[in-house]
């Protein structure tokens, strides 16, 4: 059989090299690493900011305020309520007034107000208005002192802080402390996956250890693209997750089969290079296919998808590039010892399911009853993905942060207490500074068209203007929470029917740019350019990774199978968001308040990590069953080994997949849990069901017309009973 498809070549050239040259393909990754690591160090980072997130008018109109200078500064506030019971005015009063004492003329503080009673007077406020300082945020600690200090000092009270900057530090704490529990968590049990893996200490730390370089290497290199596309803060999550995923599985498929062909009699050598041949091109494909997944991120645009398209992306190609090299020098300089030292147990186990016995006894009947398999299996399916056709998402909000961390405790506290601080539009006008008069006129005529429609409520703000007189702000509040879905409808109607009423019948206001802002805003705008783009990102998606089963496997059949198998494991995930995070199925389990919503931007960014780490499986389970056509054997058989050989390998890898998200579903952050209960549920279904039930059960009722137009057998005298042997004797 000769060699000449570009993704066998490839991985067989490297891995010839490498096995050649052990100790320089080891030194050159070593190398590779440790400079890639010190450019994090030598290199700063360019973190987003908030320009980068600007989109459609909320953008334009936040643009428009930062460019005059009419942005809000930061703000902390000081909640003063009783620790039981009714409160004690006097002594909220005392407290209240050592807080404005202590916070005035502190550096960084522009202005303590005057304590402000709630209506029913069980909660008093004191408001921090904190000084401008560039793109750095004022240092708060000399304030949360004061909070503590007025504390001590009044402990049948409860005296709390939270605000702009205090809030997000708590919020960026947290997420730190998560990500290195989950990291903490993750290599260990990897680690011990592997060794049921493989029933060896060498052979499951190899895997292990070229993830986590990857993953390091990956990091590394984001610090000088950053300059080029800025990183987002949850982008080096992204990387963990993804690149300890595919770097085991890649490894494991690779020395799995490896080890596979040494059982069989192969030399070392002769065992690497058909690993190269078989199992390097499936992942060199599966490869590919989750880099083409990831790059419909570009598609949908925006700070945060360009951001974790391209930290995804690097630490792929990084994995596949130690995968087809540096695994080759060190499978070759360890010989057999990569089978030691070995765990009695585990070991006997790992060979068993290595020889497909835990799933024999499944692919028996779906192989004799393709049909009721294929039923029963798709009725499954369908029942879990059904509710996804319910699915509703919203921007994360107050209410979708861990309630454990303090500030959080307090903001919510603060704005039950305080109910006039719910969503709102800014409207912004720019325009000639002798218009101010009819800008004047024009807002409070748009203003009392608003509180007509009781979408907003009448508020003591009054318009604000620019120094150069030629942009004014003015903020308009409603009467709901930011979640609520009346909050667009209102918005909507603001933007098409009540501004243009107001201003196009103004009288000398031609030219003038009117534009609907803040948080809401920026929230549905981001919501529509998602409902917008979401099909051209979902049939980019599938377009590419079509293609490419189209070109790897030659079948037309076959890419549409994958392509309909794909949509079922994506079905399922977005189901089982619904049901949890929707419906509250299991949040006692998990740990979360049910906040009705799935988060706008998880349902785009798990379709595409799922579409190209559920190929990874796939490619190999299909090249396999690929190989017993090559050499001759009838469909239906071809099938029934490929799935046995490679369901030991597919166990493995499914299960890297499913304990890695799953440490994700058990972190605090709601966003976190979401992506882990996706992914783990969706990759869990499809190593299982989809895998090794519908792809067979397909196959067997397509047999050679799965293959068309070009079913791939040896003429007869070339056929072979031992597809391996033909590999290693084709060199």
């Amino acid at each position: 059989m000769s060699v000449t498809n570009p993704l066998t070549v490839l991985p067989l050239r490297a891995a010839r090299w490498s096995a050649t040259h052990p100790w320089r393909a080891i030194s050159a990754w070593l190398a590779f690493v440790v400079l890639a690591v010190a450019l994090a160090s030598v290199v700063p980072s360019v973190e987003t900011d908030d320009a980068d997130y600007r989109l459609g008018d909320s953008g334009r109109a936040d643009e428009l305020v930062t460019d005059a200078g009419l942005e809000r500064p930061d703000s902390e506030n000081v909640l003063v309520t009783s620790a039981d019971g009714p409160v004690d005015r006097a002594a909220a009063q005392a407290a209240a007034a050592e807080l404005v004492a202590g916070m005035t003329g502190l550096p960084g503080v522009d202005e303590v107000s005057e304590p402000q009673w709630n209506p029913d007077e069980s909660a008093l406020l004191v408001a921090v208005q904190l000084a401008r300082d560039g793109d750095e945020d004022v240092d708060v600690a000399p304030l949360t002192a004061v909070t503590r200090e007025v504390q001590q000092a009044h402990p049948d009270l409860q005296v709390r802080q939270s605000g702009d900057v205090s809030l997000d530090e708590a919020i960026n704490d947290r997420v730190a402390e998560d990500l290195a529990s989950a990291e903490g968590i993750s290599v260990p049990i990897t680690l011990v996956l592997m060794l049921i893996a493989f029933g060896a200490l060498l052979a499951a730390g190899i895997p292990v250890l070229l993830a986590f370089t990857s993953v390091a290497a990956t990091i590394g290199i984001m610090a000088p693209i950053s300059h080029l596309v800025p990183s987002e803060g949850t982008v080096t999550s992204m990387i963990v997750l993804i690149g300890m995923a595919v770097g085991v599985d890649y490894s494991l498929f690779y020395l799995k089969r490896e080890r596979e062909e040494r059982a069989a009699g192969r030399t070392t050598l002769e065992a690497v290079e058909i690993a190269a041949q078989t199992s390097g091109h499936s992942i060199l494909v599966s490869g590919g296919a989750v880099i083409a997944s990831m790059t419909g991120l570009f598609v949908m645009g925006g700070a945060t998808f360009n951001s974790l398209a391209v930290g995804s992306i690097i630490v792929v190609a990084v994995a596949v590039l130690g995968s087809i090299t540096v695994l080759p020098a060190l499978l070759v300089k360890l010989g057999r010892w990569v089978d030691r030292p070995r765990v009695p147990l585990l070991w006997r186990l790992n060979r068993r399911v290595g020889r497909g016995g835990m799933s024999s006894r499944l692919l028996g009947p779906v192989v004799r009853h393709p049909r009721v398999a294929l039923a029963l299996s798709s009725v499954v399916v369908i029942a879990l993905a059904a509710p996804a056709l319910g699915l509703r998402t919203n921007a994360a909000n107050l209410e979708t942060l861990p309630g454990d961390i303090p500030e959080v405790a307090t903001m919510r506290a603060l704005t039950s207490a305080f109910p006039a601080e719910g969503a709102a539009a800014t409207v912004v006008v720019r325009a000639d500074a002798d218009q101010q008069e009819q800008v004047g006129s024009a807002l409070a005529d748009l203003e009392e068209r608003a509180i007509a429609t009781g979408h907003f409520a009448a508020s003591d703000e009054e318009p604000v203007t620019s120094q150069d007189g030629r942009t004014t702000v003015l903020r308009i509040g409603m009467p709901y929470d930011e979640a609520d879905e009346r909050v667009n409808e209102a918005l909507r109607d603001l933007r098409t029917d009540l501004l243009p009423a107001a201003f196009d019948g103004a009288d000398g206001l031609d030219g003038a740019e009117t534009v609907v802002g803040g948080g809401a805003a920026a929230n549905l705008d981001y919501l529509d350019r998602q409902s917008d783009r979401l099909p051209l990102v979902i049939g980019f998606v599938l377009l590419l990774t079509f293609l490419m089963m189209l070109a790897t496997f030659r079948s037309l059949p076959i890419a549409l199978l994958s392509t309909v198998l794909n949509l079922a494991s994506v079905g399922v995930s977005f189901g089982f968001l619904v049901l949890v995070f929707q419906h509250g199925w299991g949040a006692d389990l998990l740990g979360f308040d049910n906040p009705g919503f799935v988060i706008d931007w998880l349902p785009l960014f798990v379709l595409v990590v799922l579409l190209g780490l559920s190929m990874d499986y796939h490619v190999f389970v299909v090249s396999r069953i690929r190989e017993h056509l090559d050499a001759g054997l009838p469909a239906r058989l071809a099938v029934q080994r490929g799935i046995a050989d490679t369901a030991g390998v597919v166990t493995s890898a499914a299960a890297v997949m499913v304990s890695v998200f799953a440490i994700f579903a058990t972190l605090s952050m709601l966003e976190m849990k979401m992506m882990g209960v996706g992914l783990a549920a969706a990759i869990l279904l499809d190593a299982t069901l989809v895998r090794l039930v519908m792809l067979p059960a397909a196959l067997v009722l397509m047999g050679e017309r799965a293959w068309w137009p070009r079913r791939p057998v040896a003429p007869r005298d070339e056929q072979v009973e031992d597809p391996a042997r033909e590999l290693a004797t084709s060199r």
